[in-house]
């Protein structure tokens, strides 16, 4: 009986694997959707998206099955084997971190001085290219920093399936305090699994107040180390240069404790982390290698761009012609630009990019995860745990909504509010809800049009409320897999109020023009002032001069009736929906 299941093991097809790959780039060599390697996934109890990234335990479980034997270029086995006989192991490598923390703290001011730490006289006068990351020597170690400003950039990365920080630096003023968007990056950081050093800056200054900021770090879940919690906390001056030396130390610690390594000799993958067009130079990206060394020459796939590596060049500008684990490098030589996130690895030849780029463009784009789905999928027992990201009016709504949302928790279910805030849903927010598999809600409050756009994009479920129990009840439902299909707003058009004229019919008209989208006279519509919501109703009435007519498109005027005693002024905007079932 053995033997034949040997023999029937030893007949399925292979197919070679990385020991990373994202669930798009599996899809396209298994020549099957996406959705299948993601339903095989969920049966796991893994939930991933297109563009997560797996490893090979996972993946070759995947392909197994789905009929495939997986093996790597190098027969994982025989690898393991030579090891062991000559000793090989992976080697080291430096740490990649990211600054964040609060406007004006001093991120820029922080990573500009460590960036001219130790540098030799031959660099002195070197220029710096901004490539959104640099290596640089400390203390004869390399460290590298991605200078992408702001938590959103690092959340951006994360929402395409790329983990590239390895440590987060919160800057955080000693005289100012830990502020909204000092607790957006922690939440941020959290979310991503990375831990946090913390730079007191600023202790220099007359009214620096270090014992209350780090109450205050405690009040957000950062004990320091002398106050018997787990986070490092190091008070400096950036624009004194004290504390520096201090910083780096006590990073290098976190790091060696991260035991850092990777493989030199494979063929190299990492993440985009920025990428333009240059007009001389055509379509630049800034790699930063992972795991292998990327060459001159080689193939590579960028998300949807592919291309020779013509030319390589460090953070000041040099050429050079190879870059190991945890080195950024400008690339030149892309088809097309590519995006920030987007994960790069290196192929063979031509032929094979070319397959892969043309069944990702195939790809069709997923659809907003709705809470009936959430129900279905956790009935099944596919989803353990739920990570919100709640928005609220006004602070005062934060504590009962987060408490009555995180008590719906079961044994078998646990929310998870990685993010509450009060204000206007951002595209910050649907960024972390993106990265970390989860959903945004929304309590008596708005959204940004760019938020919308991109929630749309990448496949974001937003639900908003204005009556707690209704919440509860939904999200009650949900967990217990009970709640029936749904019905969702969809964003179709965009208009200003820019006159208001009498009608004996309909009492006002609003002369409107159309910014963006297309208004119909069938839609629903939301008045806001202000960004807030301050009447819902629908269309009664569409007019073109004096003509009925049944939609407008963007970059027309038009007049527009709507039902009920509606208040609205010059400078409101009006947005239009339609009812489109979304499970």
């Amino acid at each position: 009986m053995s033997d034949k299941k040997s023999q029937t093991k030893q007949e399925l097809p292979s197919v070679e694997l990385p020991p990373s790959i994202s669930v798009k780039q599996m899809a396209d060599l298994l020549e099957v959707e996406p959705v299948k390697i993601i339903k095989q996934l969920m049966r796991k109890g893994v939930m991933a998206g297109v563009n997560q990234v797996i490893d090979f335990d996972t993946a070759s479980a995947i392909a197994a099955d789905m009929g495939y034997r997986a093996q790597t270029a190098i027969d994982r086995k025989a690898v393991r084997a030579r090891r062991e006989d000559t000793g090989e192991k992976l080697a080291a490598r430096p740490p990649v971190v990211t600054v964040m923390g609060h406007v004006d703290h001093g991120k820029t001011t922080l990573l500009d001085l460590i960036r001219k730490t130790n540098v030799t006289a031959q660099e002195a006068g070197a220029i710096t290219q901004h490539i959104g990351a640099y290596q640089t020597v400390v203390d004869g170690r390399k460290i590298t920093f991605l200078d992408t400003p702001g938590h959103e950039a690092f959340t951006a990365i994360r929402a395409r399936g790329a983990h590239a920080t390895d440590i987060v630096i919160l800057v955080v003023a000693a005289d100012d305090g830990v502020m909204p968007q000092t607790t957006e990056a922690v939440d941020h950081a959290r979310a991503a699994g990375v831990p946090i050093v913390v730079a007191m800056n600023k202790t220099d200054k007359p009214d620096a107040n270090p014992d209350k900021v780090k109450q205050q770090l405690a009040d957000i879940g950062l004990v320091i180390e002398e106050w018997g919690g787990d986070t490092v906390c190091v008070p400096i001056s950036a624009k004194q240069g004290e504390g520096i030396s201090d910083l780096l130390e006590n990073l290098y610690v976190v790091a060696d404790i991260l035991e850092l390594k990777a493989d030199p000799d494979r063929p190299a993958e990492g993440v985009v982390v920025e990428a333009k067009l240059d007009k001389t130079k055509g379509p630049l990206a800034t790699f930063l290698v992972q795991q292998g060394t990327l060459r001159k020459g080689n193939i590579v796939v960028a998300g949807q761009a592919w291309g020779r590596v013509k030319a390589m060049y460090d953070d000041k500008g040099k050429h050079v012609q190879k870059a190991g684990p945890a080195t950024p490098v400008e690339v030149l030589g892309l088809n097309e630009v590519a995006q920030s996130g987007d994960l790069f690895m290196v192929l063979p030849n031509e032929h094979a990019a070319r397959s892969i780029v043309e069944k990702q463009k195939e790809t069709k784009p997923r659809s907003a995860l709705s809470l009936s789905a959430l129900s279905s999928q956790i009935s099944e027992g596919q989803i353990k745990e739920l990570n919100v990201v709640l928005k609220t009016d006004v602070e005062g709504s934060i504590e009962p909504v987060k408490t009555s949302l995180e008590r719906l928790s079961t044994d078998q279910v646990r929310i998870r509010v990685i993010h509450a805030a009060s204000g206007s849903i951002t595209e910050s927010d649907v960024l972390l809800a993106s990265a970390s598999n989860g959903i945004v809600i929304g309590f008596d409050t708005g959204v940004t049009p760019g938020a919308t756009q991109l929630a749309n994009t990448e496949a974001v479920g937003i639900q908003h409320y204005n009556v707690i129990y209704k919440l509860i009840e939904d999200m009650d439902k949900t967990l217990k897999g009970m709640l029936e299909p749904t019905y969702a707003d969809v964003l179709i058009g965009r208009a200003e109020v820019r006159a208001v004229f009498p009608s004996s019919k309909l009492g006002r008209i609003a002369g409107v023009y159309v910014m963006e989208g297309k208004i119909r006279r069938d839609a629903e519509v939301k008045v806001l002032r202000n960004g807030q919501s301050i009447a819902e109703t629908r269309v009664s009435s569409l007019k073109r001069f004096t003509e009925d007519v049944s939609e407008v498109a963007a970059g027309l005027e038009c007049g527009l009736g709507m039902e009920g005693n509606t208040d609205f002024e010059v400078g409101d905007t009006i947005e239009f929906y339609r009812k489109e079932r979304v499970g």
